[in-house]
């Protein structure tokens, strides 16, 4: 927004709203927020570590296609545009090549 520095300034006589006023802005921009409960907030929120093994993950795995590669340094399964070198039968991905 530009600014006119060229206007008249208003003095602290004209900015002194009353208190009624006041807490009627500070109602309306309040009104948009959402409440938001702090344990329920809390149960959804999981720590790093913790013990997990109640839970059972279902995970479909693909076999490795024929545009990919497994690197043998790192053991992730890559396409072949990520190769970088072939050393002794071995391929190694970009990240690994270093």
């Amino acid at each position: 927004m530009a600014t006119d520095y060229d206007a008249p300034r208003k003095t602290d006589e004209e900015n002194e709203d009353s208190i009624e006023e006041l807490k009627t802005r500070r109602n309306d921009k309040n009104s948009g927020k959402v409440d938001e409960d702090e344990v329920e907030a809390a149960e959804s929120f999981e720590l790093p570590g913790a013990d997990l093994s109640h839970e059972e993950l279902t995970v479909r795995v693909l076999p490795r296609q024929a545009d990919e590669f497994t690197c043998y340094s790192c053991f992730l399964v890559k396409h072949r545009s990520q190769i970088a070198v072939t050393r002794n039968g071995h391929t190694y991905c970009v990240d690994c090549a270093d």
